[in-house]
């Protein structure tokens, strides 16, 4: 796996290889999105329901995951608070690019063509789906999104 650097807020962002996560590693980044700041404790408390293993698994992970530059801590007390460093939109962008990249020769249509041809879309998801490509034809023939 390449290096990948994702930062935040008002710093620079140089993503130089797709965002290639784990299901460990993005059941940990979930968390992190959702709760903002979390213990290894709290983040393993989650994760294992779902998932098992240890809290130095996830200690182990988190600090691979700061060395990649997805995660980051701050000392409080005795422990370290952890938070996301690369944004949930951000890290869907970029896995859903590489995928789209790799599996459909990076042409979206392809993609959306699968899913629609290959998921379980019921009638309501199809209605809302047509809607959202007609708002993004108008918003395109305007000009705007």
């Amino acid at each position: 796996m390449g290096t990948t650097r994702t930062t935040m807020g008002n710093e620079p962002h140089a993503e130089r290889t797709p965002l290639r996560l784990g299901d460990l590693q993005l059941a940990i980044l979930r968390v992190l999105w959702r709760e903002g700041e979390s213990t290894v404790v709290r983040v393993h408390g989650v994760v294992s329901a779902r998932r098992g293993g240890s809290p130095s698994t996830i200690a182990t992970m988190l600090t691979k995951m700061e060395a990649r530059g997805l995660v980051a801590r701050r000392r409080e007390g005795r422990q370290h608070l952890w938070h996301a460093v690369v944004a949930e939109d951000q890290a869907r962008r970029s896995m859903v690019a590489d995928v789209t990249a790799r599996m459909f020769g990076g042409d979206p249509l392809e993609l959306v063509s699968h899913l629609v041809r290959e998921a379980e879309i019921d009638g309501e998801d199809l209605d809302a789906l047509r809607d959202l490509v007609e708002r993004r034809a108008r918003g395109a023939e305007g000009g705007g999104r």
